[in-house]
């Protein structure tokens, strides 16, 4: 059986072209902060036309500037007391590039980041060349994620084809923060390890929580439970 509840909406593009839409210009490349794929005004309306027929929407953003533009949209319609957080359960996509404030307003909403820890191995060895020391206190972090979610609820997921499906890969890069190689450019402790995941952690954020995130915690994400779940 196929259930289809939930739409892929996009804002901006990826980090590794200068795609993704940020506050301020590139580090590395200052004649441009990256690009909109949508104004925030239609943006808005897809969300609410969506939000009204039921769907679950799920937002492509990587810059903080996206992201800015995505927690307006989710703010103004959870302000309405007719959408609740839980019955939408609105999701940002990849979550890889936020201020810390706005991190701090996701989770006070309740707006659900889906990460993709491979994503950040794969990146660590220019991030911070193009974003510099400052706005790198709030890419890829994993752990500062987690914590200021009310329900410590993050998605973990693959994004294939772009990064590998094997989930070990995405398993071990949440733990250590390392390529396969074991190395980072902070040495073999791991890139910014303070934002790791643990091994629990990151079991249930590929089981438990990516289940809650779809709507389909009561058939899938874990194995032992009363009653069992049928599609376990």
């Amino acid at each position: 059986r196929l259930t289809v509840r939930n739409v892929k909406l996009f804002t901006d593009g990826a980090l590794g072209s200068f795609g993704a839409a940020l506050l301020e210009p590139y580090s590395d490349d200052p004649s441009t902060s990256g690009i909109m794929r949508v104004q925030p005004e239609a943006l808005a309306e897809l969300v609410r036309e969506f939000s009204i027929n039921g769907w679950q929407v799920n937002i492509h953003r990587i810059g903080d500037r996206a992201n800015h533009v995505v927690l307006d949209t989710y703010e103004d319609i959870l302000a309405n007391a007719s959408f609740l957080v839980d019955a939408l359960r609105p999701r940002i996509e990849h979550a890889q590039i936020s201020t810390l404030d706005d991190i701090k307003r996701a989770g006070k909403l309740g707006v659900i980041p889906s990460v993709q820890p491979t994503h950040a191995t794969s990146d660590m060895w220019y991030a911070e060349d193009r974003l510099g020391p400052y706005r790198i206190q709030g890419v890829y972090a994993y752990r500062t994620l987690l914590n200021t979610y009310p329900t410590r609820v993050l998605p973990l997921g693959s994004d294939f084809p772009v990064e590998g499906i094997n989930p070990l890969l995405g398993f071990y890069a949440a733990v250590s923060r390392l390529s396969v190689k074991g190395d980072s450019p902070h040495g073999s402790g791991g890139w910014y390890p303070s934002e790791r995941l643990t091994r629990a952690e990151t079991l249930k954020g590929m089981t438990l929580d990516t289940a809650y995130a779809s709507f389909s915690e009561d058939i899938l994400g874990s194995l032992f439970c009363a009653p069992a779940k049928p599609e376990d």
